[in-house]
Order: structure tokens, then C-alpha cells, then sequence
């Protein structure tokens, strides 16, 4: 691939699509060709699944709303992710992989082998470049769980919200390029934090061709 893949992963409400909009931004005025989309969803196939998986009041099994979202992964990468990096695009997504093992292999207990299996059929093999894990802490973490009532997944019981967020702080020790960033901080600060990672790992080192 010709651009660079940056995903955004975290709980809710832990500021990634503020931080994803702000990438965005700065990464726009640096001249770069920028594709900003999310997960579950970023084509009208996605986003049609997206309103099933997360519709409150519906029963949908865990081993469904696996697949649902590896539906929709599998239509977003093709369809959208894979076209933008062959294009020589930086392309910011909010979750992808990650999000998987850990709402569905830590918080639902579905077998992470078998999760890892279904997101490289998925994804066909694509891996980001970089992966920015946004936690806040543990008080910050629980008072935000107070105002999540917006779809099916941000229901679910405070048990369900620990053990996906220590999910993710497993999932980031064994998973390259991954960087754990303290969502408690200051927005400018993190953003701050952001690009300096960006600079880290190269991601801004395309060549002027690469760039809009």
C-alpha cells in the first residue's frame, strides 16, 4: 500500500472522534490527501449494518453481532480503506480490529483465536500502521458510564464496560505500533501527543507525490 492506515480505538465517550477530526484537520493543512471514516460503518452498506448491531431493544446474539461486524469491516475495507491507501492516502479510522476483541472477545467472551480468524478474513490481511488507544481513568472511566445511553452497546452493564476497557490495555501490550494515550489529558495536549507520534512512526514521511 501507497498511504498510511491510523485507527482510533477506546471506549465511548473517550474523545477519539475529537482527536480523529483534529488529525483530520492538521494533516489537511500539511498538504496530505486525507480520508477520515469510522467503524462500525463508512460506506452506505456499512452504515446499514451499523444500525442493526447497534440498535437498542434488539436481541442480537454475541456470535451475530460478530459477524454483523465483521460484515460490515469486510464491506468498509474493500469498499472504502483499501482503494484510499492504494490511492497514497492517509486514511484516519475510529476503530477497527481492536474494537472486535475487545468488546466482543473480553467483554462477551468469544474465543480472541477465532475473533483474530474472522478479522483477518475481514480485513483480508490489512493491518493499521499506527493504533492510538485512547483510556481514561478508572473514576473518569466509570462517570462517563453514567450519560451512555445512546445505542445497544453503550447499554450494556458496568462489568461488561471494565472488562472491554482492560481488553484494550491487554490488546495494545501485543499489538504493533500500538500506543496507549491517557484520555484524561487536555484536548490540545493530546493532540499535541498525536502528532509526535505520527512523526514517531513515520507516518507523515510520504513523499511530496503523496500528498494532494
Amino acid at each position: 500500500m501507497k498511504g498510511k492506515f491510523i485507527v482510533l480505538e477506546g471506549p465511548d465517550r473517550c474523545g477519539k472522534s475529537t482527536q480523529a477530526k483534529l488529525l483530520y484537520n492538521y494533516l489537511i493543512a500539511q498538504g496530505f490527501d486525507v480520508e477520515l471514516t469510522r467503524e462500525p460503518g463508512g460506506t452506505p452498506t456499512a452504515e446499514k449494518i451499523r444500525q442493526i448491531v447497534l440498535e437498542p431493544g434488539l436481541d442480537v446474539r454475541p456470535m451475530a453481532e460478530l459477524l454483523l461486524y465483521e460484515a460490515s469491516r469486510a464491506q468498509h475495507t474493500q469498499e472504502k480503506i483499501i482503494p484510499a491507501l492504494q490511492a497514497g492516502k492517509i486514511v484516519i479510522c475510529e476503530r477497527y480490529t481492536m474494537s472486535t476483541s475487545a468488546y466482543q472477545g473480553y467483554a462477551r467472551g468469544i474465543d480472541l483465536k477465532l475473533i483474530d480468524t474472522v478479522n483477518q478474513i475481514a480485513t483480508t490481511g490489512l493491518q493499521p500502521d499506527l493504533t492510538l488507544v485512547f483510556l481514561m481513568s478508572d473514576e473518569y472511566f466509570s462517570s462517563r458510564g453514567e450519560y451512555l445511553f445512546s445505542d445497544r452497546l453503550e447499554r450494556e452493564d458496568q462489568e461488561f464496560r471494565q472488562n472491554m476497557r482492560q481488553g484494550y490495555k491487554n490488546l495494545v501490550e501485543r499489538t504493533p505500533h500500538a500506543h496507549l494515550i491517557n484520555a484524561d489529558d487536555d484536548v490540545d495536549a493530546i493532540h499535541e501527543q498525536v502528532t509526535e507520534l505520527l512523526k514517531k512512526y513515520h507516518i507523515t514521511d510520504l513523499c511530496p507525490s503523496q500528498k494532494s
